[in-house]
């Protein structure tokens, strides 16, 4: 594992994974022996993955999603991180101060769709 700067990040990364390891092996109904069999390690490995005591290398991981039937699908999405010089939170903060420097616009009279007409107004 390659540190990023954010040793927490690395450890929700690895209890993310450790929970998806056995989350797919309770789904797919399998116990530890045979999942571990199927995916070509040893129960004691397996069970130290999905406890999160020790982290399986991506080829691991994917193996053994596979060996339970199951297949991730990754998607790339750009992500702002404090190393980038902005927290998310501070970003969010600067676009709604932005935002209020713009003029609001109001109409001094509201349109609004007329439905039927009024009770008593003989209209019905």
């Amino acid at each position: 594992m390659r540190y990023n700067g954010d040793m927490n990040a690395d450890a929700q990364h690895a209890d993310i994974a450790a929970s998806l390891l056995a989350d797919s092996r309770a789904r797919a109904g399998l116990s530890l022996r045979e999942a571990a069999r199927r995916a070509g390690t040893s129960h004691a490995t397996l069970l130290a993955y999905e406890r999160g005591t020790k982290s399986p290398s991506i080829v691991t991981f994917l193996r053994v999603l596979d060996a339970c039937g199951f297949a991730v699908d990754f998607d790339l999405s750009p992500r702002i991180r404090w190393q980038d010089g902005i927290s998310r939170g501070e970003e969010l903060a600067q676009v709604l101060k932005l935002a209020a420097q713009f003029p609001a616009r109001v109409a001094r009279h509201m349109d609004y769709p007329r439905f039927g007409s009024a009770p008593g107004s003989g209209g019905g």
